[in-house]
This record gives structure tokens, C-alpha cells and sequence, in this order.
């Protein structure tokens, strides 16, 4: 078993559907203990209800633009799992309406808010977390991307450019920790029809285009990113650090 032994947090579980969902399926099955975090009432009982489906999991409220709250975060880990082996990022935001208008139309309070919640959170997080990344032993940092991030992806506007600085971050903390042990990585999925994806306006056509243009002729599915991630998590990937690991049938390689 992969991760045998080892302790994880995962943050930005929805739903069953979820990609960090289809992540903790596969970090569970290969031995790890995990623990996930849940923004607001209204997704802590679909969390809390999931959680229960894996063995010696346990859950906590975070906000991720509450330094507070992040602290109370890993305070309560620090007590409860005695230390991390691996932190698994699946969190991004923006208003819906910096999706539906033209980029050029972004307010700066839009423009803030996705920074904040889906890239500065990365950098936030990991920092809680050295303290409870294991002496030598170090750590595994992994967080999900898209492809917006290098293209200029209709409607996804300002979450395309905090995806980049995700992306930029994932490579200044890989820097950063490589000497600690603590390696930082990232998962580019293709498009998958999760709680977060349905809100960007033509969702549908995106799935249909790369159906018909990755070299797969396919989409893929959370369990396909949820086992990438597992290898990245695992010793097998303990050379790898500072990488973007596309998950999306090959399309970034066709021509369009």
C-alpha cells in the first residue's frame, strides 16, 4: 500500500463528485488516515457524511482567508494526528460574475477574492503545516490546477490567471522546502463535471470539445486524478517536486 502508515489533510471536499472526494477514495484505499476540512454549514454535513465512509478519518471547519481559523486548523491536527505526512489543496473560488463577463471586466475586489482563496491559500496552509511535517522524514505538498492557467480558456477569466500564480507558488514552494524534504507538486485535471465546474457558463461544450480532441478521445474521471495523486503523494514520486502533472487524456498536447 502506497501510503501505509501515513497521515494526510484534505481541503475542498463538496460532494461525491468532488475531485479531492475521488483524491481521499485513493489516498484511503492505499493505507493513508486523512483528515478534511469543511467551509461553512452547508457542505459540513455533506463532508462529515462522506468522512464517515473512510476508516479513522476525522474533520474540521476552515476558512482559508481566516489566518485564525487555519491555526485553530492545525493546532487541532497537531493534537489529534501528532504530525502530516501530506496536504492535498483542492480549493478555488471567484464571483460568478468575473466567469460570465469578459476578463477585462474583473473589479479588483473579484480579482483579490480568487488570488486569496485559490492561490495565496496554498502558500498559507503550507506554512501551518511545516511544523507537523516529520523531521527528515519531510513531507508532500500537492495542489489541483487547469489548464486555464497556460490558455486563455473562454469564461474562466480570472480563475485562469489565479491558477497561473497557483501555479507559479507550487514552484517557489518547491524551491523553498526542497531542503526540508518537503516536496510541492501539482495535478492539472482535465474537465470534470464537479460542483465547482458546473458554475463556469458552457461547461458542457468544454466536456464535449476535449472529448473530441484529446488523443484519448475521452474525458476523465476523479479516479484517474485521484490515483495520479496517490503515486505523487507516495515514496514512488520521492524525486519529483516542483512539476505540474497533467491528468487529461493528453489534451494540452493536441494542437486545439
Amino acid at each position: 500500500m502506497l501510503l501505509e502508515n501515513k497521515k494526510g489533510l484534505i481541503l475542498g471536499v463538496a460532494n461525491k463528485r468532488s475531485i479531492a472526494w475521488g483524491i481521499a477514495r485513493s489516498a484511503a484505499r492505499e493505507g493513508a488516515r486523512l483528515a478534511f476540512t469543511f467551509q461553512g454549514e452547508r457542505l459540513e454535513e455533506n463532508v462529515r457524511e462522506l468522512a464517515g465512509t473512510l476508516p479513522c478519518s476525522s474533520v474540521y471547519p476552515c476558512d482559508v482567508t481566516n489566518d485564525a481559523q487555519i491555526e485553530r486548523l492545525f493546532h487541532s491536527l497537531k493534537q489529534d494526528f501528532d504530525g502530516l505526512d501530506f496536504l492535498v489543496h483542492c480549493i478555488a473560488f471567484a464571483n460568478r460574475e468575473d466567469l460570465e463577463n469578459e476578463f477585462v471586466t474583473t473589479s479588483r475586489d473579484g480579482f483579490r477574492l480568487a488570488q486569496d482563496i485559490s492561490a495565496y491559500s496554498l502558500v498559507s496552509l503550507t506554512r501551518a503545516a511545516l511544523p507537523l511535517f516529520s523531521g527528515g522524514a519531510g513531507g508532500s505538498v500537492l495542489a489541483l490546477t487547469y489548464l486555464g492557467s497556460e490558455r486563455a480558456i473562454p469564461r474562466y477569466n480570472v480563475m485562469g490567471v489565479a491558477k497561473a500564480s497557483l501555479e507559479a507558488s507550487i514552484r517557489y514552494l518547491a524551491s523553498d522546502l526542497g531542503p526540508r524534504n518537503i516536496r510541492v507538486n501539482g495535478i492539472s485535471a482535465g474537465p470534470i463535471s464537479t460542483l465547482a465546474a458546473r458554475g463556469i457558463p458552457g461547461f458542457t461544450s468544454i466536456l464535449e470539445h476535449y472529448r473530441e480532441k484529446a488523443p484519448l478521445r475521452r474525458n476523465v474521471d476523479v479516479d484517474e486524478v485521484g490515483d495520479a495523486a496517490a503515486f505523487l503523494l507516495s515514496p514512488l514520486a520521492r524525486g519529483i517536486t516542483g512539476e505540474i502533472l497533467f491528468v487529461d487524456a493528453g489534451y494540452h498536447i493536441a494542437g486545439g
